[in-house]
């Protein structure tokens, strides 16, 4: 039986590939042709960087129960309207781990050692004129990881392979690593030379790194953000950087995306890639294949791989 589904953001190439072979019809949610389409739709795919879905949006949709995201985050679900419905949410975790670890290592080392700055200084034929200003060491240096999950962990595997000190700052201290625990950030971001944002977004995790953790971070201190914008308040972070206050930033993720303010590109201290931190063939094949395996134990009523926490069977608020 054909299945009906509803896209709630663009798709990836490998997912939208995927979808065609299987046979299933998907709906454009901006652009209904099928006027029935509504009533026959039963699950919703999505990223999880850019789907919303509300409860304005489902009342519109009565037989879906599912939200299949290609993606980790999910904080645009609106989760009190799904759990009121019975619908399921699923995403991807541990696809990304490694990409966005080593995309985190890759921004600490770009920023500390100007390598960005060092290749336009090079093509620019300034290399001719005078050498190229002294940069800061990375191995050997403290690094802070604000949110030591999958993606957490993996960073501070890698910075041990560079001798760095690793500390963290979460809800809980964790029995099973070796690492210094802080309870706040501002008391993290003062023991450490690179502060790297690796917690899932949301209402719970926005402006953590505000302007006074900034301060602690100090003249010296690097800010990494691989996580979501939300983590960092952008305008003090701007502030921060043309001030002085911190040395400089590697930033994967912005507040407007793809809209990032002429302010911060302007800044030389900061190197900024364009949310590339899963953005690799290997990855987005994984994350394509996970959604897929989702939607057809879905359809075939069997256990579902990833669901988010909320709506495991396990869970409390399942």
């Amino acid at each position: 039986m054909t299945q009906h589904l509803m896209k709630v953001s663009n798709l990836p190439v490998f997912l939208t590939n995927a979808l065609q072979q299987e046979d299933y019809i998907v709906h454009d949610h901006a652009h209904i042709i099928d006027p029935e389409a509504l009533t026959k739709v039963t699950a919703l795919v999505g990223t999880g960087s850019e789907s919303k879905v509300d409860k304005k949006l489902l009342s519109m949709l009565p037989n879906v129960k599912l939200i299949a995201l290609c993606g980790v985050g999910y904080d645009g679900i609106e989760m009190d309207a799904i759990q009121e419905r019975g619908i399921v949410v699923t995403h991807t975790p541990g696809t990304m781990t490694a990409d966005v670890a080593d995309l985190a290592l890759g921004l600490m080392l770009a920023v500390g050692r100007r390598i960005p700055q060092a290749d336009h200084f090079l093509r620019n034929g300034d290399w001719a004129m005078e050498p190229f200003a002294m940069t800061r060491r990375v191995s050997g240096k403290r690094v802070g990881i604000l949110g030591l999950g999958r993606i957490g962990r993996a960073i501070a595997k890698r910075a041990e392979a560079f001798e760095m000190t690793v500390a963290y700052c979460g809800r809980t201290p964790k029995a099973d690593v070796p690492y210094a625990f802080h309870a706040d950030v501002a008391s993290l971001a003062d023991a450490v030379d690179f502060l790297v944002v690796a917690t899932p977004g949301g209402a719970q995790t926005k402006h953590l790194v505000n302007a006074d953790v900034l301060q602690k971070l100090g003249p010296k201190g690097f800010l990494i953000n691989i996580a979501r914008a939300s983590v960092v308040d952008q305008a003090a972070l701007v502030q921060a950087l043309k001030d002085k206050t911190i040395a400089g930033a590697g930033l994967d993720v912005f507040w407007d995306e793809p809209r990032v303010p002429a302010e911060l590109r302007s800044l030389t201290q900061v190197v900024l890639t364009p949310h590339i931190g899963s953005h690799t063939e290997e990855t987005r094949r994984d994350m394509a294949d996970l959604t897929m395996a989702n939607l057809r134990a879905f359809y075939v009523q069997e256990a579902l791989p990833t669901p988010v926490p909320e709506c495991r069977p396990d869970s409390a608020s399942a």
